[in-house]
This record gives structure tokens, C-alpha cells and sequence, in this order.
């Protein structure tokens, strides 16, 4: 598939769009193109690694469990997907729906997929997502991966929540801006993973951070998802260097409108990519007290949109894919 200077902290002014100058054109190159994500965010990242493997070389997942462990069901989802196994996850039918989607075309080839690369983090102090469903992830991906392109870290004392060198609540607290200071480099470990050749991080950030029109870009696809989305842009990118795109799925109440730009600015990705000519998109959704329920705005993972929210003809998943084609198209 071919084709941010100081970063603001204030969100008021964050969310305002004439309170940013226009997005720049970008030579962007989404062939290797890599994702991340927390929690929702883990489950989205993974099912759309899947989805386009063919393009989207990479996924770190933090604290998530096996790509359709809900099976589009929400109570399923409740019983064996997130703090508690009350059933057994039944990951043989799973992965066999898995292989015929991508038999059907609804995700990359298995030939696709064996070629990525996956890191994986759950903590030992997580409350939310159990260890077994954690565990169950890795042994989904076991089934696809040669071992040398898949790394499960289990042995790391983090609550639920996106570990940083030294930002966010104490590391042993899974509360809003679910970041954690664990003097740990997730983004990092992560980026060393997934892309090749990565350097070492800049200091500071000094690239700058755009709002784009999600809705606008993407029309229906995007109606359970937030009108403003995020871009973080090099220096090097927005001078016309060719750059790669990674995109980073938040987590359940960590979208802009509940904990401002704190994912944005601060889960640690950003100074990697002003010294890898990266750009990192950050898509948002929204809450919703109505149908499609969604009052903590997570990504689906278990079907709020529709039965196909695990593969290509996912809504979201849709239109992240136009997102990131609209970023390498203008």
C-alpha cells in the first residue's frame, strides 16, 4: 500500500482546530507502517495489525487479550476477556474463524501475518485485564509467529496502565491519565521491537501536534469516534523528508475529551519519532450513553459497531485505514 514545535498541553487550546496551523504535506510511506495501543487500544491495535499485515509490519499490545475473544458479544467479553476467566476462552474456534476471515480476504494472508513482528506487555499488578487472557494473546500468536518475532514481556511489576520513564500517577496506580512512572521505556522497548533500525530518542520533542477531521475524512465510518483525532509531525516530516507512520490506539477513558493531550504528549512515543522520521497518528473515539453504548469510549473489541469490528470490514478499523491514507495523500 504506496501511496510537533512545543506540543501543547493545554486542552482547551488543544482541541480548538484554529488554534493549530494547517497539517503540512507529507511524504509519507505506509508500507511500514507499525501500531500500539493500551487496553481498547491493545485489542484494536492487534485486530488491525491482522487486519493489514500486508502494509502494517508491527503491533505492542499492553494489557489486552486474544484478537475475537468476544466474539461479538458483549456478555462473552465481560465473562473471559478482561479481570476474570469465568469460562475458558476458546481459542481453537477463535483462531479458526481467524483463518477463514483471512481465507475470505476480511484480514491479511497467513503468509502476511507470519512476517510480523509483535511485542507484548501485561503487568503483575494489572487488576484489569487478567493474566490469563494476557497469556491467552500470546499463545494466539504462537500459533502464527516464528518465537525470534514475538516477545511477551510477563515480569514487570505495572499496574493497568501505559508504562513511562516518568510520567503519569505512581506506577503501582491504574488512574486517569493511565500512564504510569515505572522508570520504564514501554514506547521505547516497544519501537526497538517492532522497527528496524531504530535510534535512540531525541531529549525533548520538538515536532508539532495537528488536530485532523476524522469525521470529515472518514464520513459514516468514523460516527463512533471523536470529529478530531491527532498527529504528531517531526520537524524532518514536515521539511518534506520521506517519512513511515506509526499509530497508537488509547486506552478505555483516555481519549482527549476525559484526559486532554496526557496520551498524546506523554505515553513516549513522540521523541522517538522526531529522531526516526516517524509521524504518529492517535486516533480518538467518544463516549456514548446511547446506542452504540460506549460510556467510557473504548475501541471495539466486542462488537458495539458490528459484527465485522475485527476485520477489514470493521467500521473503525475502515476508517483508521483513511486516516492514515489521508495523512500520505494530501
Amino acid at each position: 500500500m504506496k501511496t510537533l514545535p512545543f506540543v501543547l498541553s493545554s486542552f482547551a487550546f488543544a482541541l480548538s482546530s484554529t488554534a493549530y496551523a494547517t497539517l503540512p504535506v507529507l511524504k509519507l510511506n505506509l508500507d511500514q507502517t507499525t501500531v500500539s495501543g493500551l487496553s481498547s487500544g491493545g485489542y484494536m491495535a492487534a485486530q488491525f495489525q491482522l487486519s493489514h499485515a500486508d502494509w502494517v509490519k508491527g503491533a505492542a499490545i499492553v494489557a489486552a487479550g486474544p484478537v475475537y475473544c468476544a466474539q461479538n458479544n458483549l456478555m462473552t467479553a465481560l465473562d473471559h476477556c478482561i479481570n476474570k476467566v469465568g469460562s475458558p476462552i476458546p481459542l481453537a474456534d477463535i483462531n479458526k474463524q481467524l483463518k477463514e476471515w483471512s481465507v475470505q480476504g476480511l484480514l491479511a494472508s497467513e503468509a502476511e501475518i507470519k512476517q510480523s513482528k509483535i511485542w507484548l506487555l501485561h503487568g503483575t499488578a494489572d487488576q484489569k485485564i487478567a493474566k490469563e487472557v494476557a497469556d491467552a494473546l500470546h499463545q494466539q500468536y504462537q500459533e502464527w509467529l516464528p518465537a525470534a518475532q514475538l516477545n511477551y514481556v510477563q515480569d514487570k511489576n505495572f499496574a493497568h496502565h501505559m508504562p513511562t520513564l516518568n510520567e503519569g500517577n505512581t506506577c503501582d496506580k491504574s488512574e486517569a491519565p493511565f500512564l504510569g512512572k515505572c522508570n520504564y521505556d514501554a514506547a521505547g522497548e516497544a519501537l526497538k521491537f517492532i522497527q528496524a533500525g531504530l535510534k535512540a530518542p531525541a531529549d525533548h520533542p520538538s515536532g508539532t501536534v495537528y488536530p485532523i477531521e476524522q469525521q470529515k475524512i472518514a464520513g459514516d465510518l468514523a460516527a463512533t469516534m471523536a470529529e478530531q483525532g491527532f498527529v504528531y509531525v517531526p520537524k524532518s516530516c514536515e521539511q518534506g523528508q520521506s517519512c513511515t507512520l506509526h499509530i497508537s490506539f488509547h486506552g478505555c477513558n483516555q481519549h482527549a475529551d476525559a484526559v486532554g493531550m496526557a496520551y498524546v504528549e506523554k505515553a513516549g512515543f513522540n521523541r522517538y519519532a522526531d529522531s526516526n522520521n516517524l509521524v504518529v497518528l492517535y486516533p480518538q473515539t467518544r463516549a456514548s450513553n446511547l446506542m452504540p453504548m460506549n460510556p467510557q469510549a473504548c475501541w471495539d473489541w466486542w462488537g458495539y459497531t458490528d459484527a465485522n469490528y475485527a476485520n477489514r470490514k470493521g467500521q473503525q478499523i475502515q476508517a483508521v485505514v483513511k486516516l492514515a491514507q489521508s495523512l500520505g495523500a494530501r
